[in-house]
């Protein structure tokens, strides 16, 4: 993992806990930063520091390589990707990108002279999902929709929740992993995964093709939510994530559509705020 990263970075990492590193953030001729354990820190040639001075500075090759080396040494294999925003590398790490936009037509084509990654860590923590499924899934399948900001450890509690489903009940899960992050990590026997396609496509075909008991899926937005509702009034239940910081701050159109809405803690990564039934009354 993180072997696209220049050497320099790679080396600090090796007097980090690579288990508390969530997130790095390369911007070019700038100290390099890392989110571990939480927290933002900066990241020296000896691991952790205070001190912005003592901190890595990558320059703008050394960013340019960078997504060179994410990309298997071809941008042209992710450049569906880049038009979006973002790569997703070998092991499920999520590079977003931010630089010059290149349209054509009014589309995006690429985007150039790239200066700053955030580069998402993916995490398999066993066991993380086991509160929502006991709170949530115990008794029968249902549709959840979980919440937090981004960085509070959605992806990965949904990721061992899919593995938990698969393994207590043996119904056939899609997982619709539009960026590729959220399949880095064991799915269960009984779960397919469909890569980098739109919530929209992927719903529509995933549901034709696989027959689904369930769909997984991460990152919901608004637009998204058409797709979400065709695919329960077909009776297939859906489990995904959004960004909301509270129950009171989940879009109207998200509500209503699902059975549990769980509300992550903003101070404390991976655990539970509250769980809500589909009208948004507390249930614990």
């Amino acid at each position: 993992m993180l072997e696209f990263l220049p050497n320099k970075v790679k080396d600090a990492l090796r007097f980090v806990n690579g288990k508390m590193l969530y997130e790095l953030r390369l911007r070019a001729e700038k100290a390099t930063i890392v989110n571990y354990a939480g927290a933002y820190r900066y990241l020296s040639a000896f691991g952790l520091t205070e001190k912005q001075a003592e901190a890595l500075v990558c320059s703008y090759s050394e960013i340019s390589d960078t997504v060179y080396a994410a990309g298997k040494f071809s941008v042209y294999s992710v450049e569906e990707q880049i038009k979006r925003g973002f790569i997703t590398a070998e092991h499920g790490e999520r590079i977003g990108l931010a630089g010059e936009f290149v349209y054509e037509k009014g589309n995006p084509l690429s985007i150039r002279k790239i200066q700053s990654l955030c580069i998402r860590v993916p995490h398999e923590i066993i066991g993380c999902g086991r509160e929502i499924y006991e709170r949530c899934l115990t008794d029968r399948l249902r549709s959840v929709l979980i919440v937090s900001p981004p960085g509070f450890g959605k992806t990965t509690i949904l990721r061992d929740l899919t593995r938990m489903i698969s393994e207590n009940t043996k119904r056939n899960i899609l997982v619709c992993d539009e960026r590729g992050e959220l399949s880095a990590g064991e799915l269960g026997a009984t779960s397919d995964v469909l890569l980098y396609a739109d919530k929209e496509r992927a719903f529509e075909a995933g549901i034709r093709a696989m027959r689904p008991d369930l769909i997984v899926t991460d990152e919901l937005s608004a637009f998204d939510m058409s797709a979400v509702r065709r695919a329960i009034s077909a009776g297939v239940k859906t489990i995904a994530t959004a960004h909301f910081d509270k129950i009171e701050t989940i879009e109207e159109s998200f509500l209503g559509a699902f059975e549990r809405y769980v509300v992550l803690r903003t101070d404390e990564i991976g655990a539970l705020q509250g769980v809500y039934d589909e009208k948004g009354k507390r249930i614990g």
